[in-house]
């Protein structure tokens, strides 16, 4: 079985080893002809535009909104370097060079938040991750038909559900006066658990509630990607002699390895960034809580909501995205030490 996995991935890289091969020859021999100048001059430059004009249009939606909603709102970064005042507006308010992260880092709020969000983060990309690659296997090996469908509508269902929903939902079990948890705990002669004044409690509820919203659709990539094996392989093992438990580990999870990486390099691209839907509703403005559920994005809010400190919050925002950044490039060269086939870019 495991030959036979080997010489299936090793005809599958001979196969692009040629493909690129007989398309490097071509380009050479495009580039002697002179055919390769000639397509880039100006006349080929506007041919193919007016050649390719339909998709260029249908395209043009798409690029004028990510230029409005996602570049011109960054020259909002130069806050983070200027005292911020109502009068003056972002672009007349005064420089203050690095005062407001100086001001980020001797809060000591910093490391709490950094330390909370990654940890976090990394928490939710590990049990995610198993639980979801878990839930696309046992979906394709059930045989029912029927019974698949269901199970994956309902794992699917939470997707849908606003975080303030969610929250409500915690609230009514979590609560302390007549929450479900507390009435089933005293109904068996126990004593009421104050959830919302125990922080150490809160690292479980919020895994649970992540894992249980994201499972479904976190599912259907790697369920995909399953039903894209080739079924001869199967079939091969099968001829070996391999069990339902072998073909998992042995076929299935290598094949679907180069999607898993990818998903795990676009999660770890975020590693820095917290879901402020989640924490927001499920803890709230809860002080109490703060040390073990505080991350980037609701220091950030607070900052802007209750203090009106615009500088300090762009800054923050800043810091985030500066490290997000330089998280990919790192995690992404790594990859490509690895197998460059791997990689983002």
């Amino acid at each position: 079985m495991r030959i036979a996995y080997k010489n299936y991935t090793k005809y599958n890289k001979t196969i692009e080893r040629k493909e690129e091969q007989r398309n490097k020859r071509c380009a050479m021999e495009l580039s002697e002809r002179g055919g390769w100048i000639k397509t880039t001059k100006g006349k080929g430059f506007f041919k193919k535009l007016y050649k390719y004009r339909v998709f260029l249009l249908m395209l043009a939606p798409a690029v004028i909104y990510t230029l409005i909603f996602a570049y011109y709102p960054m020259t909002g970064i130069v806050m983070a370097f200027k005292k911020y005042n109502y009068a003056g507006g972002i672009w007349g308010s005064p420089w203050n060079g690095i005062e407001n992260f100086k001001f980020f880092f001797k809060s000591g709020q910093a490391w709490t938040v950094t330390r909370n969000t990654v940890l976090y983060n990394l928490l939710f990309i590990i049990i995610n991750t198993v639980s979801q690659i878990a839930v696309a296997v046992f979906l394709t090996e059930i045989r029912n038909k029927h019974f698949r469908k269901v199970s994956q509508s309902i794992m699917f269902l939470p997707y849908f559900i606003s975080w303030v929903i969610v929250g409500v939902m915690a609230f009514n079990i979590f609560s302390s006066d007549y929450g479900f948890m507390n009435r089933l705990i005293t109904a068996f002669g126990g004593e009421r658990i104050s959830f919302y004044t125990n922080p150490k409690v809160w690292p479980f509820i919020l895994t649970f509630f992540n894992v249980w919203k994201g499972i479904g659709y976190g599912s259907v990539m790697y369920l995909a990607a399953i039903m894209g094996i080739d079924t001869s392989i199967y079939e091969a093992a099968a001829i070996d002699g391999a069990n339902v438990f072998q073909r998992i580990f042995k076929v299935t999870i290598p094949m679907i390895m180069p999607t898993t990486i990818i998903l795990l390099l676009l999660s770890v691209g975020g590693i820095f960034k917290g879901n402020f839907d989640m924490f927001y509703n499920l803890v709230g403005s809860n002080g109490l809580l703060y040390n073990y559920t505080d991350v980037i994005d609701t220091l950030t809010f607070r900052a802007l909501i209750s203090s009106n400190d615009f500088g300090m919050s762009a800054a923050i925002g800043l810091f985030q995205s500066v490290l997000c950044f330089v998280t990919i490039l790192i995690v992404n060269r790594l990859v490509g030490l690895y197998d460059k086939d791997y990689t983002l870019f």
